[in-house]
């Protein structure tokens, strides 16, 4: 099948891109055409005009604010770029961990970090990673700008706080919490194939209170889920069962309790409900061992845990 016609609009500037899509009716954006070109060629989708953002290059970018406490990325901002990222990779390496595990390079060289989290698939890797590094999304429209925390923008499965006339802009995490000396993130998936959804993904971030100590306390933690229920799940049960003393055995093993209880996933064709709760208790206590080794600079055992 062929896509039903469509006027053709390709805005410069984000002021542009508000304009028309709140002067047009029945209007898509258009960000990596990684799923939107896919789903408009089987009709499930026929919008009247089609905006394409990959022109508007303010929304290209990964920076660092000027208050020094946050980290931006534009949402015209590639896979492949937030993968190779020198800075994400010193302040947030939970990103670009998520983004070379997307796909295969072809999509990873097109996708964009906008185009995922406005698709809203709760097994999508940034949807995940920035729920658990408690990022906030700056939108705009025609009408000026907002902020909605992440863990308020997913309402259900694919539905969001997005407006009709809003653009995703970037997504803006804070990194005072997580100061990279002391510091381990990690995002661990298990998929089928390549090219395909993972079954389950954990990222999680860990900051400790001393990585030079023989057993080093876990001051804060986070995990979230990707594909183990209908939005992307944050277990707050699991940073809690290891927050306050070093990490262990009998804490790794409340954790995976408490992500399989959690958890609530649909059936699959290659994974039913009940193997994937099953994962996501797995993935989230070798998440957060992963997480504790880095932020331990690897000198804690976690191959024992």
């Amino acid at each position: 099948m062929k896509p039903a016609p469509f006027e053709y609009h390709r805005p410069t500037t984000v002021a542009e891109a508000a304009d028309l899509l709140a002067d047009r009716d029945h209007a898509e954006l258009l960000a990596g055409n990684q799923s939107l070109g896919i789903v408009m060629a089987n009709r499930l989708a026929t919008p009247d005009h089609l905006i394409d953002l990959n022109a508007v290059e303010d929304l290209d970018y990964v920076e660092e604010r000027a208050d020094g406490d946050a980290v931006a990325v534009g949402a015209m901002t590639t896979h492949r770029t937030i993968e190779r990222s020198g800075l994400l990779a010193e302040r947030l390496p939970m990103l670009p961990e998520a983004a070379e595990q997307i796909a295969g390079p072809s999509v990873r060289n097109r996708g964009t970090l906008g185009g995922s989290v406005g698709e809203a698939d709760p097994a999508g890797n940034y949807p995940a990673a920035l729920l658990a590094l408690d990022a906030t999304l700056e939108l705009v429209s025609a009408d000026g700008e907002r902020e909605v925390p992440v863990s308020d923008y997913f309402i259900a499965y694919m539905f969001t706080d997005l407006g009709e006339d809003e653009i995703i802009a970037a997504a803006r995490v804070p990194t005072e919490p997580f100061p990279p000396d002391r510091t381990g993130m990690a995002f661990l998936e298990l998929k089928p194939a390549a090219q395909t959804w993972p079954t389950v993904s954990a990222a999680s971030a860990i900051r400790v209170d001393d990585p030079d100590a023989t057993k080093p306390v876990v001051e804060e933690a986070r995990l979230a889920l990707a594909n183990a229920a209908d939005v992307p799940l944050r277990v707050e049960e699991c940073e809690t069962a290891i927050e306050g003393e070093p990490l262990s055995e009998e804490t790794l093993a409340a954790v995976a309790e408490a992500a399989t209880a959690a958890a609530d996933p649909a059936d699959e064709m290659h994974a039913d409900r009940e193997f994937k709760c099953e994962v996501a208790g797995e993935y989230a206590r070798r998440s957060l061992a992963a997480s504790y080794d880095r932020a331990t600079n690897g000198e804690t055992d976690t191959d024992q845990l």
